[in-house]
């Protein structure tokens, strides 16, 4: 900038801002530096949305923090949530809500929905959906209590996209108890055209994500509206959230933290550590086959800041679907360096949200892949297919977070998702720690298969002549 040019500058600082709107209007060489960048910009969630989540900038927050003395994120010991609220049961209706997300009419917006080979990314959407539960969910508790993403339902594409379109994210409460938890479902279909309902074969996604409301001074669950099921879908929908719940329950229970392997799943283990014995003796001919790779090597491993661009709603805490993106997004790399080739996603098995990441914390994600189907070896009274062209490639996340001043980590989730591959490729474990999370795969997989969930779309299989493609990945 030359001297005359930055006289003029520090000139114009000094004029009321109407006449500078004014001057700048008339001088172009003033534009660029009056320039404000516009508010609450979407970074890969939906300005509709980012506009419940972030209602405060974040230096306003900052400095309020500072001149309080006290740490937001820590129980301060007095509740702040009356206890004399109204709790009257509320009908599902009244916490329903829907976004219209204008891919197809806004490239710019696309921009941060659209990967290098112009795919949809799926990772921005499951990000979408996490905050469009917690738009819902203070819908239905109102803004006294602190609200918080606990679980995540298993994950599945419906019906792939085949062309770029607008779409249409919606949700609302299905089950509550009055306690302090909620069920959320919901959806993610291709937007009908004005005064029409959206079609089955138009629905990409259907899945709920479990809320749990706190008290925002002693960080402890406070109790919450029931919701009324009126309706025979509304029945249907709310005895299926008390059905996962009891789900969730039991999978805590059975968990290997709490029971050893089973006999069969001890035969595989064995299995395995023979297998093992077998490719390194010398006087034995097999060798590890090209297509079979060790668990270890398959690893990946990230580390980040945790900035406040992705904070909640609540200012100091990132919130759960930046989580999300994140291991979505690792997985998707893990599945890819494991393979050698794009893969595709099938699934994101139920998830935990085990503790919050504070902003200016350091999140550590760690991939492995932990299973592939056809497993290497059966367990007895198995068959799997030799030589299959296609293999299901299983994914797990395991995602912690440290405090940079004092050192402290603790575990933030585990995710496990599951791509298909245009590969016969396979994984084996060798350590006792791959061994369990082996076998927690391999009960995922059973889970799966005893549920007969008719969601589930291999996605990843040969397309039938004529059939487009998805661009969904």
């Amino acid at each position: 900038m030359t001297p005359t040019l930055r006289a003029a500058c520090r000139q114009l600082c000094t004029v009321p801002k109407p006449f500078q709107l004014q001057l700048a209007a008339a001088s172009p060489c003033f534009t660029r530096s009056l320039h404000s960048s516009t508010p609450r910009l979407t970074d890969g969630v939906f300005r509709a949305l980012t506009e419940a989540r972030v209602q405060t900038p974040w230096i306003e927050a900052f400095r309020k923090k500072q001149a309080e003395g006290s740490d937001p994120t820590k129980a301060s010991g007095k509740p702040q949530v009356p206890v004399d609220r109204d709790l009257t049961p509320k009908r599902m209706s009244d916490s329903y809500h829907s976004v219209i997300l204008p891919l197809a009419q806004d490239p710019w917006l696309l921009d941060t929905y659209t990967n290098s080979s112009g795919h949809i990314r799926l990772g921005t959407i499951f990000m979408d959906l996490d905050a469009l539960s917690g738009v819902i969910a203070y819908k239905h508790t109102g803004d006294v209590v602190t609200t918080v993403t606990a679980a995540c339902d298993r994950i599945t594409i419906n019906h792939p996209l085949t062309e770029i379109c607008d779409l249409e994210l919606s949700g609302q409460v299905t089950y509550a108890t009055g306690r302090s938890s909620m069920e959320i479902s919901l959806q993610v279909a291709k937007a009908p055209k004005d005064g029409e309902k959206v079609k089955n074969e138009d629905v990409l996604i259907n899945c709920t994500f479990t809320m749990v409301s706190l008290d925002p001074g002693t960080k402890r669950p406070v109790p919450i509206n029931p919701v009324l099921a009126e309706t025979p879908k509304e029945k249907k929908l709310f005895a299926r959230g008390e059905e996962n719940s009891k789900r969730r329950k039991q999978l805590t229970q059975n968990s290997l933290i709490k029971h050893p392997p089973n006999d069969l799943e001890s035969d595989l283990i064995h299995a395995y550590w023979q297998k093992q014995l077998q490719y390194h003796d010398s006087n034995d001919p097999l060798r590890k086959p090209n297509n079979v790779h060790f668990m270890d090597t398959t690893r990946l491993q990230t580390a980040a800041i945790m900035q406040p661009q992705f904070r909640n709603r609540h200012q100091f805490m990132i919130f759960g679907g930046f989580l999300l993106k994140q291991t979505f997004e690792l997985a998707f790399c893990c599945a890819a360096s494991f393979a050698h080739t794009r893969p595709t996603f099938v699934s994101l098995d139920p998830s935990t949200f085990q503790n919050p990441v504070p902003v200016g914390s350091v999140l550590y994600l760690t991939a492995t892949v932990v299973y592939t189907d056809p497993p290497l070896i059966e367990a007895p009274g198995e068959t799997a297919t030799d030589n299959s062209k296609y293999t299901r490639v299983q994914v797990r996340v395991d995602s912690k977070v440290r405090n940079v001043e004092h050192g402290e980590t603790k575990p933030t989730g585990q995710f496990n998702y599951t791509f298909n591959v245009d590969k016969d490729i396979r994984v084996m474990p060798r350590t006792y720690q791959e061994f369990m999370m082996y076998i927690d795969a391999r009960r995922r997989v059973e889970q799966v298969s005893a549920s007969n969930d008719p969601r589930e779309v291999s996605s990843g299989e040969k397309l039938a002549p004529g059939a487009q493609e998805s661009v969904t990945e």
